[in-house]
């Protein structure tokens, strides 16, 4: 997905000032931040997911710098709203717990029982995004396949999912399109204020959230 974002962003005519590499597991972010200061572009867009933003962002401010934007992949959902650097990051999401998004079908209800039993269980963040939201939705289509197909083989279901459309949190989903796909969910969003607000596009924006930069 980082060198297919690559290659469209060149389509899109960005220019690109720096191409750096990581291994999976590697922990020192220091070189590679020195050398993103040097290159000084106006937006870092960053493959990484779980807590190598987080490092990676930490390693910037050891050289006091500080991109004008920083885009996350798939970031940590909950350490990157805590940590002042993650203040202005942005990601892709296909849920927040924010309207529009809970306006609709169970939405509401799931976010509500989830802030509750997380909040019990003392976890460290009990906000719904982008995992707690696919997790859900995935049992919301699993339930509608079952109940459609009147089976539980899996054939079935399979060909029940692929003629109808299904209502969830996300929305209404299909699955006839290549590779079994249907519309494409992700949205934009950013760090504000310590929570993730959705800024585009604007029919799924947070009340009042638009981009900001720094």
């Amino acid at each position: 997905m980082s060198l297919g974002g690559r290659e469209i962003a060149k389509k899109r005519g960005l220019k690109e000032v720096l191409f750096l590499e990581w291994d999976f597991g590697n922990r020192d972010f220091g070189p590679i931040a020195a050398r993103v200061k040097d290159a000084s572009p106006d937006l870092v867009w960053i493959g990484d997911i779980g807590l190598e933003g987080n490092m990676l962002l930490d390693a910037m401010k050891k050289i006091d710098y500080v991109p004008p934007l920083h885009f996350h992949l798939y970031p940590a959902p909950g350490p990157m709203t805590k940590s002042p650097e993650g203040d202005k990051a942005l990601a892709v999401t296909i849920f927040e717990e924010h309207p529009p998004f809970i306006s609709q079908g169970e939405a509401a209800e799931f976010v509500k029982l989830f802030n509750e039993r997380a909040k019990a269980a003392n976890l460290p963040d009990t906000t719904v995004e982008v995992q707690a939201a696919a997790s859900y939705t995935a049992w919301q289509i699993l339930e509608a396949g079952v109940r459609g197909a009147n089976s539980l083989d899996d054939k079935k279901i399979a060909e029940y999912l692929k003629k109808n459309r299904i209502d969830t949190i996300q929305g209404r989903l299909r699955f006839d399109g290549p590779g079994n796909y249907g519309d494409d969910l992700m949205k934009i969003k950013q760090v504000q204020n310590g929570a993730w607000k959705v800024v585009w596009p604007q029919t799924y924006a947070a009340p009042g959230a638009t981009l900001q930069m720094r």
